[in-house]
């Protein structure tokens, strides 16, 4: 069924009101009062092509499976989405993921919150094939759904549920917002933001045990101070208050040694290595020490990494793609007045890369309450040019 598929933009509100925080996905509802902009022109040199676009409800990630099938994610910020997670069909249709049972959040399975999507923010194709999902289960930002947040693979083939790992309140706790994940299938591991509290989340996917790490280490931690712009947009609340985004961006180096992440408010991109991160016999103070400081970066939401070892960075304030080569130099990849807050990135088989816009500037958090037009919300993909991996 093609979009628009989504609830009153403000039900949600409604929702929190009532003391639900609750939803339906499985229905279409009223159509939305979103603002859509004109379309603007691509930069004539721009290498975007558009995969599929929607004019609601707000997208923010993209993952595309070996088998070159496409999946989005659409959380229930101030839209309530008839399908969180959705398989991208042609013109623009969207089908259910797993199936319609999973995308149903509603009063009636209340009590079933592990096996329902809340508030699923990420989608990740992992290099076996399989696909996860995030659920941060903290709808319209306002805490999280006790016994709902979770990490989910997934065969994308048959739709099958393999795995469904449960975040504890001691992992995640009410503030947490759970962003982006990497998967580790070389130790078995996944890899988490938290932009809620500003942690990193480990979890044994042998065990299904996690932990939170790095919660008092600057890393983790929006850049205090720092007033990020969007296309020259303040971030501002209508309180006057800077947006204080933790950590949100994630990516894993080719042979899984290093993770690299960065908060949102922030122009610093971190790593550790992966070891010390699986080591649980490291203090707090060990683990801090190992985290390195690898350099300035422009404000970034997504991160990725190609097979050379160049970090991908979604510039949301220049409306850019930019990649940080492992020499430090800063290159631009596209830059486009269409990349209205690129947000995730994935490697298509293919070697097409693919990112998602999300327009978080225009919701009404930053604009005094007020949605602001917005183009629609577009997955675009680009072909890379071919460079071989650096010698070892």
């Amino acid at each position: 069924m093609p979009l628009p598929l989504y609830s009153s933009p403000r039900i949600l509100a409604a929702l929190a009101a009532a003391g639900l925080l609750l939803g339906s996905c499985s229905s279409p509802g009223n159509e939305s009062q979103s603002i859509v902009a004109a379309a603007g022109p691509a930069t004539p040199t721009s290498p975007l092509q558009v995969v599929a676009e929607f004019t609601g409800p707000q997208m923010v990630g993209v993952a595309v499976a070996p088998g070159g099938k496409i999946f989005a994610c659409f959380p229930r910020w101030d839209y309530n989405p008839v399908y969180p997670i959705a398989v991208v069909g042609p013109n623009n249709t969207l089908t259910p993921y797993p199936n319609a049972s999973w995308c149903t959040w509603t009063e009636a399975v209340k009590n079933e919150p592990q096996n329902h999507w809340i508030c699923p923010q990420s989608v990740f194709a992992d290099k076996a094939g399989m696909v996860w999902v995030l659920d941060a289960a903290s709808p319209g930002f306002q805490g999280t759904v006790p016994g709902g947040p979770k990490l989910v693979k997934t065969d994308p083939k048959t739709g099958q549920v393999l795995l469904n790992v449960s975040f504890p309140a001691s992992v995640v706790p009410t503030k947490s917002y759970l962003n982006d994940v990497r998967i580790d299938l070389q130790n078995n591991y996944a890899y988490i933001t938290d932009s809620g509290t500003g942690a990193i989340v480990v979890v044994d996917l042998k065990t299904s045990k996690s932990r939170s790490l790095l919660g008092s280490h600057p890393s983790t931690k929006a850049e205090k101070g720092l007033v990020v712009k969007a296309a020259g947009h303040p971030m501002v609340d209508a309180q006057g208050r800077p947006a204080q985004i933790n950590a949100d961006g994630i990516a894993l180096s080719t042979d899984n040694a290093y993770l690299y992440y960065c908060p949102l408010t922030g122009h610093t991109l971190y790593r550790i290595k992966t070891a010390a991160l699986r080591d649980a016999s490291l203090s707090e103070t060990q683990l801090a020490q190992q985290v390195e400081t690898v350099g300035k970066i422009p404000a970034s939401d997504g991160l990725e990494i190609d097979a050379a070892n160049n970090v991908y960075i979604t510039s949301y304030e220049q409306s850019a793609l930019l990649r940080r080569t492992p020499a430090g130099r800063i290159e631009t990849v596209a830059k486009d007045a269409r990349l209205q807050w690129p947000d995730t990135y994935s490697f298509a088989a293919d070697g097409n890369l693919y990112v998602a816009n999300s327009a978080i500037h225009k919701m009404p958090t930053w604009n005094k309450g007020v949605e602001q037009p917005h183009e629609p919300f577009r997955i675009f993909k680009m072909a890379l040019p071919k460079k071989k991996a650096p010698s070892k």
